[in-house]
């Protein structure tokens, strides 16, 4: 079970990397991420949202390949 979980926690990291075209794409992109991913590990869904949101904008805007 352990496994799984962190396979499922790997999962939506990678989930994270998935840029939006808007900055509300990426917003609800990160944030249903986060927030899944934060059910799947027993933790708080809403701080798991908040944390993927602010995530996923960050990566976008700072990494060149995302359009």
């Amino acid at each position: 079970m352990r496994i799984s979980k962190f396979i499922l926690a790997v999962a939506t990291c990678a989930g994270l990397a998935a840029c939006g075209d808007s900055f509300g794409e990426q917003a609800l992109l990160g944030g249903g991420a986060g927030a899944l991913g934060a059910a799947v590990l027993s933790a708080d869904p809403f701080v798991g949202a908040a944390v993927g949101a602010a995530g996923n904008v960050l990566y976008c805007k700072t990494q060149n390949n995302c359009r």
